[in-house]
């Protein structure tokens, strides 16, 4: 079936509240009233977010199922094999690297176990080899993978949603680690492209262990 106004209306809107509830809740502004008016309660707070931002995608992946409509385009032949081999190798990226993020301090374990009420999370900065080349490497991944995919209707304009999302979610973010980073963030961000990788504006493997070591012991991780 073909998506009506009305559909198009719902799900743009759901994408657009999802969004707005998403960055609310990871704004340093929310986490600052939090910490004032109820401290103790941020020690759950990573927990209650990760287990909220993944129940509100449930209406919108519903959506995407019961909505499904005629192919607009497909990959076929070559293409095919590109795209699928573009995916593969981004979700293999993501995969790969975890192993640089702390996946306690991500989940919200670790700041439940160790009772931490600060508004960082307290990760140390660090930049893994795919924060060379763009400064979120997990939002460039996941819009190979958005758009490596066959499309119909309702997957286009969740997929126009979300790489808009992902755009505007990394500016919003980029306010926040300045704020938590200070110069050595705004001195990466100046090097590094933000989402998609560009020549000349990538580091080397010493110039990352010199901006990591100029961060000092006080300083915290960069974005997804």
């Amino acid at each position: 079936m073909h998506l009506s106004a009305l559909q198009i209306a719902v799900l743009v809107s759901g994408w657009a509240l999802y969004a707005l509830i998403h960055s609310l809740l990871a704004s340093i502004a929310v986490k600052r009233r939090i910490a004032k008016r109820w401290p103790a309660a941020l020690r759950a707070y990573r927990i209650v977010f990760n287990v909220l931002s993944l129940l509100l995608l449930l209406p919108l992946l519903a959506a995407l199922v019961v909505w499904r409509g005629p192919l607009l385009w497909t990959w076929s032949g070559p293409w095919a094999w590109l795209a699928n081999g573009f995916a593969l190798a981004a979700l293999a990226g993501f995969v790969w690297s975890l192993r640089y993020y702390d996946t306690g301090v991500f989940s919200g374990l670790a700041q439940w176990r160790e009772r931490r009420t600060g508004i960082d999370d307290g990760e140390r900065f660090n930049l893994s080899p795919l924060h060379r080349y763009v400064r979120h490497p997990w939002y460039a991944l996941a819009l190979v993978i958005l758009w490596t995919r066959d499309m119909d209707e309702v997957r286009l304009v969740s997929a126009i949603c979300i790489s808009l999302y992902l755009w505007l979610g990394s500016l919003l973010e980029e306010r926040k680690l300045l704020v938590l980073h200070g110069d050595v963030y705004a001195r990466y961000r100046r090097r590094v492209n933000g989402l998609i990788p560009w020549p000349g504006r990538a580091l080397d493997a010493a110039e990352a262990r010199q901006l990591v070591a100029t961060a000092g012991p006080d300083r915290h991780t960069g974005g997804v």
